[in-house]
């Protein structure tokens, strides 16, 4: 059965950043660490960068989950940050939905710590309320490869589109001819490879 194309639009897009709290990073092992941290950093950037919405939450931060990642709270200091005081599913908050919905948006970017949890238990009841979901899978962590399948399977079958943070900022830009340098940039930052098209870019453009 084909499913109709749902085009992230960044009008219409709100970015929620699910328990990516200095403890619980340390549970993700089906993404090297440094290259977690990166993917989480430019997940944070796109939304910047977009203009996004975007919502910050946490759980249980008096317990071994921690703090939120510091540099999470220092990209957005005026962003809705939520502590939750014990719910696993974020969904079950009354402030994290309150701020979800006072955004105005329909498309719902999540990405969080653990995959099979933090991210699939808000995602699934997001989608129950009729949000579209997008996980950003690259930016969301868990145990091992078993654990994060399942939770993939257990979001695409409820409708979530599953998504890196490099696929969500290329589908949210639609056109290079918006921008070059701004988003060439913001990729150069977090994919080493990728400045060689930006230097390749600039050189050219310099010669001519």
């Amino acid at each position: 059965m084909s499913k109709t194309y749902k085009r992230l639009d960044k009008s219409q897009a709100a970015v929620l950043m699910v328990d990516h709290q200095a403890g619980l990073l340390s549970l993700v092992r089906d993404i090297e660490p440094d290259k977690f941290k990166n993917n989480v950093l430019a997940l944070a950037d796109l939304a910047k960068y977009f203009k996004l919405p975007t919502i910050l939450t946490t759980s249980f931060e008096d317990g071994p989950n921690g703090p939120l990642v510091p540099e999470l709270k220092t990209m957005f200091p005026d962003a809705p940050f939520i502590p939750r005081p014990g719910q696993i599913n974020a969904w079950d908050n009354e402030d994290f939905v309150k701020a979800v919905k006072a955004t105005g948006k329909k498309q719902l970017l999540i990405a969080g710590v653990v995959t099979e949890v933090c991210v699939a238990f808000p995602a699934l009841s997001a989608i129950e309320e009729g949000y579209d979901v997008f996980v950003v899978t690259d930016a969301s962590g868990t145990f091992n490869e078993v654990t994060r399948e399942s939770a993939w399977h257990r979001m695409a079958e409820a409708g979530a589109q599953l998504m890196t943070w490099f696929g969500v900022a290329c589908e949210l830009h639609r056109d290079w001819r918006n921008d070059i340098e701004g988003l060439g940039t913001l990729f150069s930052n977090h994919i080493p490879d990728y400045r060689n098209l930006i230097t390749a870019y600039t050189t050219a453009k310099g010669g001519r």
